[in-house]
């Protein structure tokens, strides 16, 4: 597709996107499904297709319109990658869902098409605070040399790791940050984009615009879930005092580092994925990505059943032909 077709198609989507944002938000308002029960799903697309055209028509950087096959693989990764923490959560019970769809399968659909969004609306809106020009001249000193840093990097990573499984009233923030740790001095060492590489250059502007998404994403997970009718609630110990929205006050502080984790898993994916184009024969390189994908399923498959055991607190009875006013 031309330059100018795709121009004319990413202003559709733009008011196509508005559109839906609208007419969902007035239907879940009006508790009418199935937008009431799927509210955050049907906002967050809104937005991250919103955006991603947006900057597209203003010359930004839309991974959407520029890579629009890396934004497909970016979804089952995006649901992968949140899995990893819901798995997580097996041990730490931070958080329970409630009145999510009876009916397994539009149960689990609706968990892939939620769990995908997290990636692309963390990137889309650090594009989007790059494209305003947040942070244009944020410079800092150098570093000397990020080699120094790996050690130390992998160890507080799987400390941040273990410590949380372990005893997990006490250390379930530290998941909010292993895997940078951890994965940060790999991505640097391989080659592949890297927030450490970054700051050699002396800037740490990735770094923060990541922080300052994490932030912005954090405020309408929250805003875009509370409202909803199939909902997460928090049993976070200790903190679970003065709320915003669902979420305990104190529990913002962990979007920040948590979309930078998104980064760093995302940066490590993607830099295996190139590494098995580099080095295997095309049809051995297509068997590896056939495992991982496989791979990536099978991992998916068993957090959703494990999400239905322990997490779930509550199922509502929705027909997936329904589609009315909730009583």
């Amino acid at each position: 597709m031309n330059p100018e077709n795709k121009r004319v198609l990413a202003w559709i989507v733009i008011a196509a996107s508005f559109l839906a944002f609208v007419i969902s938000t007035l239907a879940m308002l009006k508790r009418f499904e199935p937008f009431y029960s799927g509210y955050y799903s049907f906002a967050w697309w809104s937005y991250i297709l919103f955006i991603e055209s947006f900057l597209y028509c203003r010359g930004g950087e839309s991974l959407l319109f520029r890579d629009p096959w890396k934004f497909l693989v970016l979804l089952p990764l995006s649901a992968v990658v949140w899995l990893v923490f819901e798995a997580l959560n097996f041990r730490l019970s931070d958080w329970r869902y409630i009145d999510v769809p009876y009916h397994t399968t539009l149960r689990w659909s609706g968990y892939a098409v939620a769990y995908s969004t997290v990636l692309p609306g963390i990137f889309s809106t650090k594009a989007l605070l790059k494209f305003l020009g947040v942070l244009k001249n944020s410079k800092t000193a150098p570093l000397a040399s990020a080699q120094r840093l790996y050690k130390p990097f992998i160890i507080t990573g799987a400390l941040f790791l273990v410590l949380p499984l372990i005893w997990p009233d006490y250390f379930f923030p530290l998941v909010w940050g292993a895997f940078v740790f951890l994965l940060e001095p790999l991505n640097h060492k391989a080659g592949g984009p890297s927030l450490l590489r970054e700051w050699e250059r002396g800037s740490l502007r990735e770094a923060h615009l990541l922080l300052l998404a994490g932030i912005v994403c954090g405020f309408l997970w929250e805003l875009w879930n509370f409202r909803a009718g199939a909902k997460w609630i928090y049993t976070v110990p200790y903190v679970g005092g003065l709320k915003v929205f669902e979420m305990p006050l104190l529990g913002f502080l962990g979007f920040p580092p948590f979309a930078v984790e998104c980064y760093v898993m995302r940066a490590g994916f993607f830099l295996l994925v190139s590494r098995i184009g580099e080095k295997f024969t095309h049809s051995r390189a297509l068997a590896l990505y056939a495992a991982v994908a496989l791979a990536m399923v099978l991992f998916s498959l068993l957090v959703f059943a494990g999400i239905d055991r322990l997490t779930v607190i509550s199922f509502q009875d929705l027909n997936s032909t329904h589609f009315g006013p909730r009583p």
